[in-house]
């Protein structure tokens, strides 16, 4: 199975311009309540966006804000507390303008369409599941109808942690992602509405249901938020941690693309709502690596630094993916052939020691590669020795690795809009996993601090050992290979994350 190159990180296959799996199968659809559709916020069509970085606490100084408006730039918003000034301009060489200017520490633009960003592109027809296939399926007494299909419970123990908790209602994950339809049945027990809201523009939206996803947006979002914290509630599927609650932080446009301003956006709401996890399932675009040595990439690296620390400082376990590219992100060079993918992209060879996968690469997160069935590396699952901290099922093509009955699908079940449930693969998917056993390391030990859910989520993973060779197609040829040992190592990082060991520990 080829994973192609995508933004959002990362459901597999994803046709240009959408964030979305090609092994996507719904299951049939209950009764429930449509999710209200939201307008995309208008924007001054012609300008970039760009983030101007200063001195973090004292917001942006009478000198800096002239020489904004000078160089025809409109200030959006101020994240004071990090540093981080949203800007709308028309003049191309504003962020160089800016540079110069005394009191800026960098600046850069966020994209390369002007706003607002381009078509959605084809979401594809998914493959349905008719309801007898559903019903097919046989439930044992504790589980939810559609949990003998998720292969990737007791892959993790997740299943024998909930004979013991659920996790706590106390403990928030926000999903920074496409948006979350809070209205699925197996989501609206457990929906923060007070953690959630919609950050595409750069700043807070708090209307109702602004969180959601569009028509004809991408799933991936609620996909994600169903495999944390899908309530054990006799319908449907089961998270990995279903008594906790789960926020939608909506950061992706109707396009699909996660630009700076949204992500900066949504870890300072986090930060300062409470949240105990964040999950990051998406490359901020539009470069798959930020490198430093550019002046408007090092700007993005720096506010999505700022961003990301903050909330951690704020008591947020920051989870990203790895990535979907069978990329070596500890290679001494890689190539990059898709970026700038909201522009015309070139092959690019880039320096992983220099360019960043913002935020997977950023320091303090977690960064998640995934596994398949029979628990080695998906196929498509970027490794790398000392950049992967711990592994979690993503799913992977029957083809290479195939579940055991009565999983029907070496995918990962999750939830989608409009009540239903499909099949995903990614690491993307592999990313909520982790995410769920933070949450529940958190729910076990409320006081601990990120620093301390994190060297638990490490302590108590499964160590587990280089896949040598690893020809996950079995044609005599070598598909990647592992470095480390069986502690601590490029396909697996500390181990395979342990639900059971978070809740008993």
């Amino acid at each position: 199975m080829t994973a192609p190159h995508s933004r959002s990180r990362r459901a597999l296959a994803i046709p240009a311009g959408m964030a979305l799996a090609t092994a996507l199968a719904f299951l049939p659809n209950v009764t429930a309540t449509a999710a209200p559709q939201t307008a995309p916020a208008a924007t001054d069509a012609g300008s970039l966006s760009y983030v101007v970085n200063v001195r973090p606490g004292h917001g942006p100084s009478v000198h800096v804000k002239k020489a904004i408006a000078e160089a025809g730039g409109t200030i959006v918003t101020s994240y004071d507390q990090i540093g981080v000034i949203v800007v709308h301009s028309a003049n191309a060489d504003f962020a160089k303008t800016l540079r110069e200017v005394p009191g800026v520490q960098s600046a850069g633009a966020t994209r390369n369409a002007p706003l607002p960003a381009q078509s959605t592109g084809d979401m594809g027809t998914p493959k349905v599941l008719g309801a007898e296939e559903a019903a097919a399926v046989q439930a044992a007494d504790g589980q939810d109808p559609l949990e003998p299909l998720q292969w990737d419970l007791p892959a993790i123990k997740a299943d024998k942690a909930h004979e013991k908790t659920l996790g706590s209602d106390k403990v928030t994950v926000a999903v920074l992602d496409t948006g979350v339809d809070d209205t699925h049945p197996d989501l609206a027990p457990n929906f923060d509405r007070a953690a959630s809201v919609n950050c595409v523009a750069g700043k807070p939206d708090t209307t109702d249901g602004a969180w959601r996803p569009g028509a004809g947006e991408s799933p991936h979002g609620t996909h994600v938020a169903g495999e944390i914290a899908a309530a054990k509630n006799g319908l449907g599927m089961t998270g990995v941690a279903p008594g906790v609650k789960v926020a939608g932080i909506k950061v992706a446009n109707p396009a699909g693309y996660f630009y700076t301003e949204a992500v900066v956006c949504g870890f300072v709401w986090a930060a300062e709502h409470g949240v105990d996890v964040t999950n990051n399932s998406y490359y901020t675009d539009p470069w798959y690596f930020n490198c430093t040595d550019d002046p408007d990439q090092k700007a993005l690296v720096e506010a999505v630094t700022r961003a990301s620390r903050y909330a951690e400082r704020k008591g947020a376990v920051n989870v990203a993916a790895a990535g979907n590219e069978s990329y070596d992100l500890a290679a001494d060079s890689i190539t990059d052939p898709v970026s700038p993918n909201d522009a015309t992209p070139s092959d690019r060879v880039i320096d992983p020691s220099e360019c960043f996968d913002i935020p997977t690469q950023l320091p303090g997160v977690v960064t998640v590669s995934a596994t398949g069935a029979k628990g080695i590396k998906s196929s498509f699952s970027n490794h790398g020795l000392g950049v992967i901290d711990i592994a979690a099922p993503g799913g992977d093509s029957t083809r290479y690795q195939t579940p055991a009955p009565p999983a029907t699908s070496g995918l990962i079940l999750g939830t989608l809009p409009g009540g239903k449930w499909g099949y995903m693969a990614g690491t993307s998917m592999a990313t909520p996993h982790v995410a769920g056993v933070a949450a529940l390391i958190k729910s076990t030990h409320p006081n601990a601090s990120p620093a301390l859910v994190k060297a638990l989520l490490y302590a108590e993973a499964d160590a587990t050992a280089c896949t040598d060779p690893y020809d996950i197609d079995a044609d005599g040829k070598v598909d990647a290979v592992c470095e480390g040992s069986k502690n601590r190592n490029g396909f697996y990082g500390w181990g395979t994350a342990d639900a059971l060991d978070a809740v008993t520990w």
